[in-house]
């Protein structure tokens, strides 16, 4: 089952990962900003931005 959404999970870790970095990089000087205040809403923002991106690209199975 996990073999179906590889690249989602792929997509999944690695915008968990960039989401995390931009955060920490980049962040929010004021705490005001709604995504980037908090690395935690960073983080999950990434993952599901890469999760949606990388399964735009999985081939869709035949159902007969």
């Amino acid at each position: 089952m996990l073999k179906n959404y590889r690249l989602a999970l792929v997509g999944l870790l690695l915008g968990a990962v960039a989401g995390w970095a931009y955060w920490y990089y980049v962040g929010c000087q004021s705490g005001t900003c709604t995504i980037t205040s908090r690395p935690l809403n960073s983080t999950l923002y990434g993952a599901a931005m890469g999760a949606l991106f990388l399964s735009l690209f999985e081939k869709e199975a035949n159902q007969k």
